[in-house]
């Protein structure tokens, strides 16, 4: 059964960056689309990118675009989430999740719906 596990979270001043990293075990995650994902104190989880499982189509919430780079190291079992301009509206808990739906073979979705998820990591940006 696929696990995730993430991390790379942290404490960063506005204008820095953090790299996310979402660490898939008990299953090749090469078979499955990632999506990240990220919730707010008192919003809705929000979905900022996905990387498809077969091409690695990528595709990005628009108050992201630009800032944030989705990848995969197939032969590492992982994805990462390149933050750049880190803004304070970008602090929250940073989760991914993973899908091995046939209709994410060659896309993926920011919508929620995911079937495996990790226990999130913490970005928190101030001054």
């Amino acid at each position: 059964q696929l696990q995730l596990v993430e991390s790379g979270g942290g404490l960063v001043q506005p204008g820095g960056s953090l790299r996310l990293s979402c660490a898939a075990s008990g299953a090749t995650s090469t078979r499955y689309a990632i999506g990240w994902f990220r919730q707010a104190p008192g919003k809705e989880r929000e979905g900022v990118s996905c990387i498809s499982s077969a091409d690695s189509k990528a595709d990005y919430a628009d108050s992201v675009k630009g800032r944030f780079t989705i990848s995969r190291d197939r032969g590492k079992n992982t994805a990462y989430l390149q933050i750049n301009s880190l803004k304070p509206e970008d602090t929250a808990i940073y989760y991914c999740g993973a899908t091995s739906n046939a209709r994410y073979i060659y896309g993926c979705t920011l919508e929620p719906w995911y079937d495996t998820w990790g226990q999130g990591t913490q970005v928190t940006v101030s001054s």
